[in-house]
């Protein structure tokens, strides 16, 4: 597959509960939110982008990360995982900041006819743009179906790792079978005091290479590997003490716990979106074909979220909605600035920008 060669430039991430400024506020890191950085990048504009998931890729990398796509200009076949580290890499030299594992909760439109967008963690970002590139909407996790649930999360049961110290020498217990079970079971088992990872059945989703790491370590005795049945928690205050499971082998059983992360997939939801006072047609955002503008002024919106006359939900057409959508975001985060159509192959200026020149 044509994957791009070597590790991908790591993005920015900021630490939430800060303040910030920037030209332009991109909601959803997906391929089209990612693109758009570029675009903006080009034209001298800097961005912030927020995102529910704790990676940039959104759909693309999180739920088929490993499926080949096969209508990107110029790629014969690509990954979903591919394709954003192509990104991420693409749109390096803009140095993009991240706010990952958070969801846009409220907007506000300042005195000053700037944007406030405020997370559900209380970063707060400034800008005189926003750019809704958030797909079908916001990703938020599937939860486990157990009585009681709600008094752990955020306690002791989570959807995300945030930070990964917090679970330096806890005892987690990690659900599921896909790419975000393993690869956090990998990455925590060394700084865990233990580690167990539970699946249904004994056959995975994730990257095979990922399996074959983890197996290795449930043979070298470093994870546990239990197939079964997450049915309920034990603990108190919030505090886990263990989870209960079921197997055809053992029938009911506990493993002790200080922490279940759960990862289960995701669910599309409109989420706060829905509150940012747009108009909508049937969960979808309208916007115009000239600059993919919204209802509301200096609001746009590019990708899966948006609806128009011939609307086609393909990557390469959120690609083209994010090129024109630039174009008119310049005007409004530079007034008074004069706008100059340049090329990539041509203009030095755009050369050295991207540091190629």
């Amino acid at each position: 597959m044509n994957e791009p060669a070597g590790a991908p430039p790591k993005a920015a991430t900021a630490e939430p509960g800060q303040s910030h400024e920037t030209d332009v506020i991109i909601v959803g890191a997906g391929p089209v939110g990612l693109f758009a950085v570029f675009e903006l990048g080009l034209l001298g504009l800097n961005t912030h982008l927020v995102d529910v998931l704790d990676r940039p890729g959104g759909q693309c990398a999180e739920l088929y990360p490993e499926k080949p796509i096969y209508d990107i200009p110029a790629l014969p076949v690509v990954t979903g995982h591919g394709l954003t580290d192509a990104l991420v890499a693409q749109i390096a030299p803009f140095k993009p900041v991240f706010h990952l594992a958070q969801m846009a909760e409220k907007l506000e439109r300042l005195p000053d006819k700037r944007f406030r967008l405020t997370t559900e963690l209380g970063t707060a970002i400034t800008a005189p743009v926003l750019v809704i590139a958030a797909g079908g909407g916001s990703f938020v996790p599937r939860k486990p179906k157990i009585d009681g649930l709600e008094a752990y999360e955020g306690k002791s049961v989570h959807y995300a790792v945030r930070k990964m110290e917090q679970f330096r020498g806890r005892d987690i217990v990690i659900a599921g079978g896909g790419d975000s079970a393993l690869d956090w079971t990998l990455n925590l088992a060394p700084i865990a005091r233990s580690t167990t990872l539970i699946h249904r059945r004994d056959d995975f989703r994730a990257a095979p290479h990922s399996v074959a790491q983890m197996r290795a370590l449930v043979a070298e005795g470093k994870v546990r590997l239990e197939i079964a049945d997450v049915k309920g928690l034990a603990g108190a205050d919030g505090q886990l003490s263990a989870v209960q499971c079921q197997s055809k082998e053992k029938g009911a059983y506990e493993i002790a716990c200080t922490d279940l992360l759960a990862f289960y997939g995701l669910t599309m939801k409109l989420g706060p979106i829905a509150e940012f006072g747009l108009n909508l047609t049937e969960n979808l955002i309208p916007v115009d074909t000239e600059k993919f503008e919204t209802s509301e002024a200096g609001i746009f919106a590019i990708g899966d979220i948006n609806t128009y006359p011939g609307k086609l939900k393909l990557i390469l057409c959120g690609f083209h909605e994010g090129a024109l959508m630039s174009q008119a975001a310049f005007k409004i985060a530079r007034p008074g600035e004069r706008l100059v159509f340049l090329y990539t192959t041509s203009s030095t200026d755009l050369q050295k920008k991207l540091g190629v020149a």
